[in-house]
């Protein structure tokens, strides 16, 4: 074998072997897509239940992220994490993990669902770009019924959230980061 034949043949064998890392990120995505996809639907429909309203924001909104479990707990320092799904007009984009790490009086533990609608393009963009933070000045309204009449956007943002299970008693400072992951369909 002359030397320009190995060398093509370890070429061959080199990205062979980079193919199936290159797609792992993209399965494991999909992976997770579809173990999210039913929580998804069933919060989405819990958020809808609890205020009809909200159906209307959804509908009309350039794009919303739906995290069924955010898990959350802390004694003086806490954290939370989650992971939910990201659609834009109404079809599937990307996953999306959020984290947050919080300093403060704080006790306790809690699973929470949130949904986070976003106004425009504009914001949508820049949360599928990963280079999304809420900051503390972010709120987020408890969905109630009727509480999406008085909805107002903030920052391009309408954030519900629904208890799931657990207490937690806090006055602390902290954001909520994301990073985003596209999927295709």
């Amino acid at each position: 074998m002359h030397v320009s034949q190995q060398k093509t043949g370890l070429r061959l064998v080199a990205i062979a072997m980079l193919v199936p890392l290159a797609s792992a990120p993209a399965r494991a995505a999909s992976s997770a897509v579809q173990k999210l996809r039913p929580d998804v639907e069933r919060t989405l429909a819990r958020f809808k239940q609890t205020d009809p309203g909200i159906a209307r924001l959804v509908e009309s909104a350039a794009g919303y992220a739906v995290f069924p479990r955010i898990g959350k707990g802390g004694f003086i320092i806490g954290g939370a994490g989650g992971s939910g799904l990201v659609y834009e007009r109404g079809k599937l984009v990307g996953l999306a993990r959020m984290s947050q790490v919080t300093v403060g009086a704080q006790v306790g533990g809690q699973v929470y669902s949130q949904l986070m609608l976003f106004q425009n393009k504009a914001t949508l963009d820049r949360f599928k770009q990963s280079r999304f933070e809420m900051s503390a000045q972010t709120s987020a309204i408890a969905a109630a019924s009727g509480v999406s009449r008085n909805a107002k956007y903030s920052y391009g943002m309408l954030i519900f959230t629904l208890p799931v299970q657990g207490l937690m008693a806090e006055a602390s400072v902290g954001g909520q980061k994301f990073q985003f992951t596209p999927v295709s369909r």
